[in-house]
């Protein structure tokens, strides 16, 4: 284990090195200054929408929208950081000649994956669930409001990045970085589309659509991972303020449950084996 570490350390190194995480900081701040902007005038104006007959809790849909936007903004901007911490792990950096003084090193190829593996997970999911935690501040301080879950939301998104990470180290060890880095963000707006194609079979009550939807998500489980978080934010709600927060901000919102949380763990340990597998009969 603590050659894992070693490596995560040295991970972690190099991306500072580069300057990914003062990056990262500033769009950060530039993201969180625009969305507090767009929370306070949302919420100033939420109340004309509502009917009257209390058909619509007009501020309750528009905080959880907000969050939701959040949610996925978070989502976004973490997903960046995991890529660009893992898109060379394996065969960028080899190309780049910096693999091969770690592996002649008495350090097993395994341990190499699981430590660049644990540097990208702590760093990201620390991130993902910050930002989601200053979101739910200003929404708060912007109108008043909490969503219906706050913990297992920030569990999802973690859940989420934790799929991608997997899936960006995989890649690594197949594809050269560029390569890699064109994947991954295709894989992610696959998962995007999945999500758009679920509101659009709610709507259009079109089944065969969100058959399709449903496929991709479980296909590409950090979607449905996402989608569950976002269906958390306004579980509580119901009629049609409940209907509203359903659809969810770029994307529907479907409940969870044990059988997600073990399939992308399965998922996670597959992918895992594939990687670890292939790295061990690579030639550097």
């Amino acid at each position: 284990m603590s050659r894992v570490l070693i490596v995560a350390r040295y991970a972690l190194q190099e991306s500072i090195r580069r300057r990914v995480f003062a990056i990262v900081l500033v769009l950060s701040l530039l993201f969180l200054a625009l969305f507090t902007a767009a929370a306070v005038e949302a919420s100033n104006a939420a109340s004309p929408f509502g009917s009257g007959r209390g058909l619509i809790d007009a501020r309750e849909v528009t905080a959880v929208t907000l969050i939701g936007l959040g949610m996925f903004s978070s989502l976004f901007l973490a997903t960046v950081l995991a890529v660009f911490l893992t898109l060379g792990a394996v065969r960028g950096d080899a190309e780049q000649g910096l693999l091969q003084p770690l592996v002649v090193r008495p350090l097993r190829r395994r341990e190499l994956l699981l430590g660049r593996f644990v540097a990208a997970l702590a760093v990201c999911s620390t991130y993902v669930v910050a930002l989601y935690g200053v979101v739910l501040l200003i929404v708060h301080q912007a109108g008043g409001q909490w969503p219906d879950h706050v913990v297992g939301p920030a569990l999802a998104l973690a859940g989420a990045l934790t799929v991608l990470i997997a899936l960006s180290l995989l890649g690594s060890v197949f594809l050269s970085a560029t390569a890699n880095g064109i994947a991954m963000f295709m894989l992610y707006g696959a998962g995007l589309v999945s999500g758009l194609l679920a509101s659009i079979g709610a709507v259009l009550n079109a089944p065969t659509v969100q058959t399709i939807a449903h496929d991709l998500a479980v296909a590409l489980p950090f979607e449905g991972l996402y989608q569950a978080g976002l269906h958390a934010l306004g579980s509580n709600q119901n009629g049609l303020t409940g209907a509203l927060v359903n659809l969810g901000p770029l994307g529907a919102s479907h409940a969870g449950g044990t059988a997600l949380e073990l399939w992308a763990a399965a998922y996670v340990a597959v992918v895992a084996i594939l990687a670890t597998r292939r790295f061990a009969r690579m030639d550097l």
